[in-house]
């Protein structure tokens, strides 16, 4: 056996295994208080030692990796050793008064004076009684302080059971003697066990670092600074085109190398601490995207961890989420986005390459959906995708534009070649039979075409251009194609018109609107509050107003009626919210709605929740419909009246007399105002017809208990002679132009016939 502690610790530490709490440690401090009990010629020693990890938390109240235990040697008594290790150990409070205790101890039990320094130390009074329970006798007992070295907390004590020491006595001071000697060996094995755990730590870390890069889900890699893999854990290994040994740069493309170097370039010299790229490998026959991710290893071999992941699903997401972006679902397609981008490519071509542009329009498709059902539609479509796509030149694109519309792009064309396929395509589709359920259904299209003419400013001037020519052609027959022609009055008028609606989407968009009024005057009855129509006008960029004679058309053409009226009674009722006290002097404001907004159902349902929420507004409206529009549409007009009336709202049917004329409609509709159309006005005083037809309509009024209103009076002549003949109200310019909602200061009325 070793003769001192040092070569004791010296032959454990350096032939003992790496490990935790085994018996090598145990032995060591066994032999070590073997030895002190040798040098003391005492009857027993004993060492307590606490440590703690810090394996993954520095604060040990998060983990709590705190590690004790009590080591003795009764030399005379090996039985006891187990028994007060165990006791010393389970009394908590005295293990944590002994770790906290910086003096040292040295208790004497003489006959004279017992106990006395136990007295003076609460900490021996619970060791000696630990001592007393185990029926150990204890004359002398000596107690290190608590020695503290990293992480590990020791302290040494030693007990005799009788007075002879004369190995001790002989010392000039015995109890310094006695105080070094523990103190000396504490440190000892406070250090020597130190240094074992901080082995042991980190035999466990590269043990942890080992098993958890190998059971790691994603495939991981070390790289040295050449660029080759030297270590790879199993998923590496078992899912990836990669061996130890290998270059990453041996796996890429060559067009992929400057991105990976890039990437290796940022980490190595520190301008990011993790740095990724995502690069396509070849993983048996398919091709598969991964995402390298490099950080530091931190070792001193400067290796780099490089991280893999698959991302082969979210590309192939991305392809199909573009797909689906710029193609039509059902016919697969190119849609309109897709398609626009692609003339808008053409056009910016510097070469400007001839080429014709060409819309279609399939005739009476509603009327398949109609009698046989979406489903019928939709396969219908399907099989003109696949018709166009057969009978187009190679080279040229077809696209679904949306609803039954195709677009054409044909490329290296002129007005012949393009002229050409219009009329296969006519005739193809003409002679094409579509059966549904034993339904046949006749099938033809209209096409309208244009050349690209690069002086265009933009796509939509071209495609304006060629959706006129569609619609003429509709308006002409269906199943025939027209050739954009600038010289042709009726291709002018269409082509206008859409410009006029690209004018009325951008208007919306910026709000490019104002709101005006025109007084109708009561004739027969004294009105304090003005009763005024509501009118609009749009505004150009240079502040001119452009007439609702000219956009509003193109809006009923081009579905944007709704999208219009919504505008005028939106910003209606705010600006009536603004100025509350001109309201409420106000007698009746009426608001013009289009026929495709009676149909419209979104339209209906936000006009009933608009109006909820101003009820403090909504009883002087009145709501003017045309008279063709309510005839037209009898069921929606009905619908309308049904909706306004629970709010107090009135109605009134707009141009009586221009459309059917006929009176027995008035059964059906319940109107507060009849609106005379203007053309029996105008020239009232002169033509008898014009007063016969008045006349009619105002005892019809009378009888049917609705007011009358005419319009278009251009002098007071004719507003003399209506008011004589009993009609309830005139407008017209001359009582009022139109004149801008926002300059009226007040709602109270000045009459205009005295």
């Amino acid at each position: 056996m070793a003769n001192s502690t040092q070569q004791l610790l010296k032959s454990v530490f350096t032939n003992g295994p790496i490990e935790g709490n085994n018996t090598s440690v145990l032995s060591l401090l066994n032999q070590a208080l073997q030895l002190v009990c040798e040098r003391l010629e005492c009857s027993a020693a004993f060492v307590l030692t606490s440590q703690y990890d810090k394996l993954f938390a520095v604060d040990t109240d998060i983990i709590d990796t705190l590690e004790q235990q009590c080591v003795s040697h009764f030399g005379a008594s090996p039985a006891s050793e187990a028994l007060f290790s165990q006791h010393l150990q389970d009394n908590r409070s005295l293990c944590s008064s002994l770790f906290y205790n910086h003096q040292p101890i040295v208790y004497t039990c003489s006959p004279e004076q017992c106990f006395t320094a136990a007295d003076e130390n609460p900490i021996l009074i619970p060791l000696l009684d630990t001592l007393t329970t185990l029926d150990i006798d204890c004359k002398h007992l000596a107690l290190s302080p608590v020695l503290h070295v990293g992480n590990v907390k020791v302290v040494l004590g030693t007990l005799c059971v009788s007075d002879a020491n004369h190995d001790v006595c002989q010392h000039e001071n015995p109890c310094a003697f006695v105080q070094k000697l523990l103190d000396d060996t504490a440190y000892e094995l406070a250090s020597s066990l130190e240094l074992r755990r901080l082995a042991v730590v980190l035999d466990n870390k590269d043990k942890q670092y080992q098993e958890l890069f190998q059971l790691l889900p994603m495939a991981c890699a070390l790289i040295d600074l050449h660029n080759n893999v030297v270590l790879q854990n199993d998923v590496s290994k078992h899912n990836l085109p990669i061996t130890i040994g290998q270059s990453l740069f041996d796996l890429l493309l060559k067009d992929d190398h400057p991105l990976l170097l890039d990437t290796l370039h940022i980490v190595r010299e520190g301008i990011l601490r993790q740095a990724w790229c995502e690069v396509p490998l070849r993983n048996g026959v398919q091709i598969h995207w991964y995402k390298f991710s490099f950080c530091h290893a931190l070792n001193k071999q400067q290796q780099l961890l490089l991280m893999i992941e698959d991302v082969t699903e979210r590309y192939r997401l991305a392809d199909e989420l573009s797909f689906h972006s710029n193609h039509d679902v059902l016919t697969g397609l190119p849609n309109r986005l897709q398609f626009e981008n692609m003339l808008e490519e053409l056009l910016n071509d510097e070469d400007h390459p001839p080429a014709c542009i060409a819309f279609l329009d399939l005739d009476q498709f509603q009327v398949v959906n109609d009698l046989s059902g979406h489903q019928a539609g939709d396969l219908l479509l399907q099989q003109v995708a696949t018709r166009l796509k057969q009978l187009l030149r190679k080279g040229d694109i077809v696209a679904r534009l949306g609803g039954d519309e195709f677009g054409l792009l044909m490329l290296h064309s002129d007005m012949s070649s393009a002229q050409q396929v219009a009329k296969r395509i006519c005739q193809q589709l003409f002679d094409h039979e579509f059966i549904w359920k034993g339904v046949k259904h006749n099938i033809s299209a209209s096409i309208g075409m244009a050349k690209v003419n690069y002086v265009d400013p933009d796509i939509y001037g071209v495609m304006s251009k060629a959706d006129a020519a569609c619609r003429l052609a509709k308006e002409e027959g269906r199943n025939r194609w027209h050739f954009y022609n600038p010289d042709d009055p009726q291709m002018h008028i269409m082509y206008n018109q859409m410009l006029a609606s690209v004018d009325i989407t951008g208007a919306l968009a910026l709000d490019q609107f104002e709101l005006f009024y025109q007084l109708i005057e009561p004739l027969v009855k004294s009105e304090t509050g003005i009763h005024m129509e509501i009118l609009l006008r749009m505004v150009r960029s240079d502040g001119q107003y452009i007439s609702p004679g000219v956009f509003l058309p193109a809006a009923e053409r081009y579905n944007l009626a709704p999208r219009v009226d919504r505008w005028v009674i939106d910003n209606l009722l705010n600006w009536g919210g603004n100025n509350l006290a001109t309201w409420e002097q106000l007698s009746m404001v009426s608001v013009n709605l289009s026929a495709m907004s009676l149909a419209d159902k979104k339209f209906m349902n936000w006009l009933e929740m608009r109006l909820m929420v101003e009820p403090e507004l909504v009883s002087k409206l009145c709501f003017e419909i045309t008279e063709t529009a309510a005839v037209s549409q009898l069921d929606q007009a009905t619908g309308l009246i049904d909706l306004l009336r629970p709010f107090g709202c009135k109605i009134a049917l707009d141009d009586f007399g221009s459309g059917f004329s006929s009176f027995a409609y008035l059964k059906c509709l319940d109107v507060d105002y009849v609106k005379i159309d203007g053309q029996f006005v105008v020239n009232l005083c002169e033509n008898r017809s014009d007063k016969a037809i008045v006349s009619a309509i105002c005892q019809l009024g009378k009888d049917m208990d609705f007011e009358v209103i005419a319009e278009f009076v251009e002098n007071t002549e004719i507003g003399l002679y209506l008011k004589n003949i009993g009609v309830d109200y005139a407008q017209g310019y001359a009582i009022n132009k139109p004149t801008r909602l926002a300059q009226l200061q007040h709602g109270l009325r000045t009459p205009w016939l005295i």
